[in-house]
């Protein structure tokens, strides 16, 4: 099979064996494999492994797995992630409807769920206003567009540069800010995606009762004192737990993603690259110049 090897930051095309699924493993023939800011991280770094979220088709399983076999997948795998078969844990993988295309697969059996688990973990209601930082990754623009439809009053992107404005706006974003601007303007949730030192900024924004999630892997120091005053909270949000704790939770969400989709009420954006141009695709993601998910076809 063909896989990417990675040499340093460079990615290279190679042909390995195909991987044998173990006893509680499924093998999946991928065909597409997103790139991810995580997977930009673990080249700088040198190590690590080459997972992310991965669409394809189970065609092989362990013993108690076989009725698995033929079904349409998407999920998280630790590694492998850019190969033709990858090697998957069932409860990491969801069945994907089948007149959903693989590309908005991709995008929301993951991201999807993140931007609406973080609104559901806010208690958003519709009339509320939101700020979304990181607003045009693969998270943060499905996060604008389900404010929107969910009913915000007022939703605010956040990002680094003003050439994604038309983008955002386009879907459903009132405003788009940047992170060298003066923020002012008073909103009831941010969903923050950046973390660092905007993570203060999120919460000084807040209006009375307002709440923070964070979803950044880069955290960020929150001044307790300054929740008291106005009632201010902060949570955090990761699929970590609830994969492992609420299976079901998480079903349900995807399951109100595919008929939102279905019914044409949000639109996944995606950028998708052939596998020998990953090295593009990683400068995509490098630069933060995507907009919407990024990808590599395999099959």
């Amino acid at each position: 099979m063909r896989k990417i090897q990675f040499s340093g930051r460079s990615p290279v095309i190679v042909t390995a064996a195909e991987p044998v699924p173990g006893p509680d493993q499924l093998l999946v023939r991928t065909e597409l494999a997103g790139v991810h800011l995580g997977l930009v991280r673990m080249l700088q770094r040198d190590n690590g492994p080459d997972g992310g979220e991965i669409v394809g088709t189970v065609v092989a399983a362990g013993p108690d797995l076989a009725d698995w076999v033929g079904k349409r997948v998407g999920g998280v795998v630790f590694e492998g992630a850019y190969a033709e078969y990858a090697l998957a844990a069932p409860q990491l993988m969801s069945e994907i409807p089948a007149e959903v295309d693989a590309a908005d697969a991709l995008t929301l059996v993951r991201g999807g769920v993140i931007a609406l688990g973080l609104l559901r973990t806010a208690g958003f209601v519709a009339g509320e206003s939101v700020m979304v930082t990181g607003a045009a990754s693969g998270v943060g623009h499905l996060a604008v567009q389900l404010a929107r439809v969910l009913g915000a009053v007022r939703v605010i992107a956040a990002v680094g540069s003003l050439d994604k404005a038309e983008f955002l706006r386009g879907c459903g974003a009132d405003e788009v800010v940047t992170y060298a601007d003066a923020w002012t303007e008073r909103v009831d949730i941010v969903l923050d995606g950046v973390g660092g030192d905007v993570a203060q900024r999120c919460v000084d924004i807040l209006g009375p009762h307002g709440r923070l999630i964070a979803f950044s892997a880069f955290g960020g120091n929150i001044d307790a004192g300054s929740l008291l005053g106005e009632l201010k909270t902060v949570g955090g949000f990761s699929m970590g737990l609830l994969s492992r704790t609420r299976a079901d939770l998480l079903e349900s969400w995807r399951a109100e993603l595919w008929n939102l989709l279905s019914c044409g009420r949000i639109r996944p954006h995606q950028t998708i690259l052939p596998l020998d141009r990953m090295d593009a695709a990683l400068e995509l993601i490098e630069t933060r110049a995507n907009r919407g998910r990024v990808a590599v076809r395999i099959a």
